[in-house]
This record gives C-alpha cells, sequence and structure tokens, in this order.
C-alpha cells in the first residue's frame, strides 16, 4: 500500500515537471515568434526586403496586387498549413501549427494597430541589420529548442519526406527567385539589400545557435582533486570524470579533472580552483555541442 501512494506520488510529480516543462518551452516559442513578427512588421515590410521564406514572397506580391504583405503572409501560411496536413499527417508538429498561427495573427494585429506607410528612419542599412536580426534570433532559439518556423519549413519536411531533393539547396533556389523578382517589382537597390539579408541571414542564425549553446569544458591537473571535485557537484550541479595523470617532466602522480560547466558557472569554478589551488593547471575551451545528461539528449 506504502509502494502504491509512493508511486502514485512520484506519477503526480513527473507529470507536473512534464506540464512546467511544456509550458516553458511554448512560452519560449512565444516570445520568439513575437521577436519575429517585430522584426518583419517594423523593418521588412516596410523597406520591402524581399529575402527569405513566406513574408519574402508576401512582400513581392503585396507590391503586384492590391493586398498588405502581412494579409498574404497569412494566406500563404494557411495553405502551407493544409499542404502540411495533406502530405505529412501525423508527422505534422502542433509546434508548427501553433509558430504559423501566431506569425499570421501577430502581423495582422501590429498592421492594424501600428499601420506603416514609410520606413521608421531613413537609415536603409540599418533597418536591413534590424530585419537580419530579429527574424535570426527567432529562427535560431526556434530551432534550438525543436520547433518548426512553419512558412517554408513546412515544404521542407514535404520535401523531406516525399523527394529525393537536397532541402538547404531547394530553399535558397526559392529564396534566390524571390529576391531576383523584388529587383525586377522594386529596383536594384532593394534587391541588393534582400540579396545581402539573404546571404546574413544564415550566418546569423548558425552563430546566435552557438552562443545560446556555449559551455565551457575544463581539463584542471590538480594534486588534490577532492574540494574541487566536492564543489563541482555540490555548489555547481554538475559532475566531472577523474583521470590518474603522470608529470612528464617530474613523473608526479596527478589527476586530471574533466568537467562541462555553464558560462556563468565557468568564471566561478575558474576563481575557486585558482584560490584554494593555485599551483593547479587549468585549461578552458569553448564547445557548443554537448550531448549528455544536464546539457542537450542525444535527440
Amino acid at each position: 500500500m506504502h509502494n502504491e501512494k509512493e508511486l502514485q506520488r512520484r506519477l503526480r510529480f513527473l507529470q507536473l515537471k512534464k506540464w512546467k516543462r511544456g509550458l516553458v518551452e511554448y512560452l519560449v516559442i512565444t516570445a520568439a515568434t513575437l521577436i519575429m513578427v517585430v522584426g518583419v512588421h517594423f523593418f521588412k515590410f516596410p523597406n520591402n526586403f524581399s529575402f527569405g521564406g513566406v513574408t519574402g514572397v508576401a512582400v513581392v506580391l503585396g507590391e503586384v496586387w492590391n493586398y498588405s504583405a502581412a494579409t498574404y503572409t497569412f494566406i500563404i501560411n494557411m495553405a502551407l498549413l493544409v499542404l502540411g496536413f495533406l502530405f505529412l499527417g501525423k508527422e505534422f508538429g502542433v509546434k508548427t501549427v501553433y509558430v504559423s498561427l501566431l506569425t499570421s495573427v501577430g502581423l495582422e494585429l501590429l498592421e492594424k494597430w501600428f499601420p506603416l506607410t514609410a520606413p521608421l528612419t531613413a537609415q536603409p542599412v540599418l533597418e536591413l541589420i534590424f530585419a537580419i536580426f530579429l527574424p535570426a534570433l527567432s529562427a535560431a532559439i526556434l530551432f534550438n529548442i525543436g520547433a518548426s518556423g512553419g512558412g517554408t519549413d513546412i515544404l521542407a519536411m514535404i520535401l523531406k519526406k516525399h523527394t529525393n531533393f537536397s532541402i538547404s539547396a531547394a530553399l535558397f533556389l526559392v529564396d534566390f527567385v524571390i529576391v531576383l523578382a523584388s529587383c525586377f517589382v522594386f529596383d536594384i537597390q532593394t534587391g541588393l539589400f534582400s540579396l545581402t539579408g539573404l546571404l546574413a541571414k544564415s550566418l546569423v542564425i548558425d552563430n546566435v545557435i552557438e552562443s545560446i549553446n556555449l559551455c565551457k569544458a575544463f581539463m584542471i591537473v590538480c594534486d588534490d582533486p577532492e574540494p574541487i571535485c566536492d564543489y563541482i557537484c555540490g555548489e555547481l550541479g554538475r559532475s566531472a570524470t577523474i583521470y590518474r595523470a603522470e608529470g612528464a617532466y617530474s613523473h608526479h602522480a596527478k589527476i586530471m579533472i574533466l568537467t562541462v560547466t555553464k558560462r556563468g558557472q565557468a568564471v566561478q569554478l575558474r576563481n575557486f580552483v585558482r584560490r584554494t589551488q593555485p599551483h593547479s593547471f587549468i585549461t578552458i575551451f569553448n564547445s557548443s555541442e554537448i550531448i549528455g545528461k544536464g546539457f542537450r539528449g542525444l535527440n
């Protein structure tokens, strides 16, 4: 009877933990999507920047036919959601639907609440930076937690399942055609700005993802590992691996501690080792791909 109650209590705890984790995940997805919506509405649409996905197509179509770019974004996203359900079925993620709907509704609401008839500033390069960085930051956050940004990501999922096309090449080709079209629909300057945005977007996404995941790996060679390991486990909530080593010059027995921490914890650990064992030898290096318990999952 006692074991059954304990099992039920643990199951409730695990369910609550899972619910909290899901809530936090969707709050992050919502924040990331709103960052993208702000970047697109205030910086991309007013300048007719036509790089990247559904919003890029919407900018071109909005100039050709008499509807706003936000309206075209909504129409295209809804059409892509229908295609997703038709071609992907159960594989079509709830997060993708959520991001697509939030993006479409968010752009429509901003157009209603904060209509723009001209760019915010007279500095197109400055606005291009924000038009690149904000959506790229959003895409990096979404990608990092395993969510899809919707839009042309849905086409990528369909291509991956039903064809042998290279997804990255196909999407880049679509984006390039959109940029090329902007040169004819608008002018060469707008087209060149859009091409710059297209080339810079992937670089920004990669750098943001790397920065988000950046950790510090330590190799500490010392004589007494116990205080350092106690600090790592007790104060930092991390673990470590201990190796027995030998100095190549002195042939004295040494202990090498291998551990990985977040960036903020790295400063604490470095200061602790230098304060308590000043003769220790410390090597610290960056890593953005740590897979294992306490960091990223194997999936």
